[in-house]
């Protein structure tokens, strides 16, 4: 017969859609906390944030170097192309002493006009070899001190940075897992259509053999059974796409067997507690990492502008150097005289006047500080308007969960007290089948309940950053992830 076979092909093809368990390949089953404990270790954000920390670190040691004394050695040589020539003007009668005749009274009593020698007398030697250390320091630069103030709080900041990658990894983890649970109870649920058609084409079919069920009945019937297996295979991909997400933002390979083994159910208990939990009232944005990361960028900026002004103050150094020279005609270097030279001193510095830039460099950061507060309110009002969002979306999802289940239960009645008329002959197979979709409307309506309510409270969650903060308030970036 036709019927039978395309019951039998619709019936192979429903088989080849459900995933048969294969227990050499059994995936491995990880929770929601285990999910996030990998992701921790292995997310590619969290790993760089981790080395922007490292990255601030070594600048910080770089400025604190600052502080210390900066040793240089030196070494040199220059040889001579054309030496210096120097003219001198000197006084002949000095030189010659006392050769002027004492009785020449034409002489008596007067100055000695200055004579001028014509010939220079080339200074220096062709070859000049140098060599030796050089050390300074400074003893008083405010500017500096601020400066590593300024270096301590870039890696306050950056730890902070690493704080909020974490804080969004944890939330694109939960939303990918709930993405996952939802595509698995949609799938659950179409497999479940389709077995329900599949009993309902198989009790016609003996109906339309036993002349009590119409042509049309049967059609039908086969109609409804071939409608529900794309609904199969679309809800079965939309649960290997889901997987694939949760895979990545987890950082593991696409290909590694694993696959999540609760349930959306089981966050349905919680769900009241949780809504008590995130009252409004007792809501904070205190641990709000983007805040967190303005309020830094704020003591930075008051840090500048001290730094700025003390640019104004005069500093202080020390300087040392030591030094030996050799000046020869020849390569002759086992008789080199080398000449020590050393010194020892201090260098004041004071800033007198520079065309306006020291001060205009105050008042560029002062603006900057006011343009920060602007950012800062602007902000916290948008993250207010979030938690307010994230708490009114809770809330409808409970009550759509509420009213969900109380249709729940009477379609399911209903579906079941419509298939045992149908089976004595009082219902229809359309009445079957609209029992049947609002029965499915049902299931699909809890679970979507579910799924709303814990990617708002994800969200809510990820707002306040209350993750990665142990009891002081104090940033704790090792701490592997406690699902409470």
């Amino acid at each position: 017969m036709v019927a039978a076979a395309l019951f039998g092909g619709l019936h192979a093809q429903a088989q080849e859609t459900v995933p048969q368990q294969d227990t050499s390949t059994a995936p491995k089953l990880i929770n929601l906390e285990q999910a996030l404990q990998i992701a921790l270790s292995e997310n590619a954000s969290v790993k760089v944030a981790d080395m922007e920390i490292e990255r601030t670190g070594y600048a910080r040691k770089g400025t604190y170097a600052s502080l210390f004394p900066k040793i240089d050695g030196n070494a040199s040589y220059q040889r001579t192309i054309e030496k210096q020539v120097m003219y001198m003007d000197f006084d002949m009668g000095s030189i010659g002493g006392g050769s002027s005749s004492e009785g020449d009274g034409s002489a008596s009593g007067a100055e000695s006009a200055p004579a001028t020698s014509n010939n220079g007398i080339e200074v220096g030697r062709w070859n000049t070899w140098s060599a030796g250390i050089s050390a300074s320091m400074p003893l008083v630069n405010a500017q500096l001190w601020k400066s590593l103030k300024i270096s301590d709080q870039d890696v306050e900041l950056a730890v902070e940075a690493a704080r909020s990658s974490r804080l969004e990894m944890v939330n694109q983890v939960k939303q990918a897992y709930f993405a996952c649970l939802l595509a698995k109870e949609a799938f659950e649920v179409y497999k479940s259509v389709y077995e329900n058609a599949l009993e309902n084409y198989k009790l016609v079919e003996m109906k339309y053999n036993a002349r009590k069920a119409s042509e049309l009945e049967l059609t039908r019937a086969k109609t409804t059974l071939a409608n529900a297996v794309p609904d199969v295979y679309n809800a079965e991909s939309s649960v290997i796409l889901s997987l694939w997400q949760l895979k990545a933002v987890m950082g593991v390979d696409l290909d590694e067997n694993i696959d999540v083994s609760e349930k959306l159910g089981d966050y349905a208990n919680r769900m009241l507690g949780d809504m008590a939990d995130s009252a409004s009232d007792s809501l904070s944005l205190e641990n709000n990492s983007t805040m967190r990361q303005l309020a830094i960028q704020a003591e930075q900026l008051a840090n500048t502008i001290k730094m700025q002004q003390f640019a104004n103050i005069p500093t202080l150094s020390l300087s040392f150097a030591y030094n030996f020279n050799a000046m020869t005609n020849d390569f002759k270097f086992s008789e080199y005289r080398w000449s020590p030279y050393s010194y020892v001193g201090l260098t004041l510095q004071i800033p007198i006047f520079a065309g306006g830039q020291r001060h205009n460099a105050i008042r560029q950061a002062k603006v900057q500080a006011a343009e920060l507060d602007v950012q800062r309110a602007d902000t916290e009002r948008q993250l207010r308007i979030s938690i307010r969002q994230n708490l009114n979306q809770m809330e409808t999802a409970m009550k759509s969960y509420g009213a969900s289940l109380t249709a729940l239960e009477s379609a399911e009645k209903a579906y079941n007290i419509t298939a045992k008329s149908y089976e004595v002959g009082s219902s229809t197979l359309t009445d079957l089948n609209d029992a049947q979709l609002a029965y499915t409307q049902s299931q699909l309506a809890v679970s979507q309940a579910i799924y709303d309510f814990v990617i708002a409270k994800s969200s809510l969650e990820s707002t306040i950053g209350a993750d990665f903060i142990d009891g002081e308030g104090n940033v704790q970036l090792n701490n592997t992830y406690d699902n409470e």
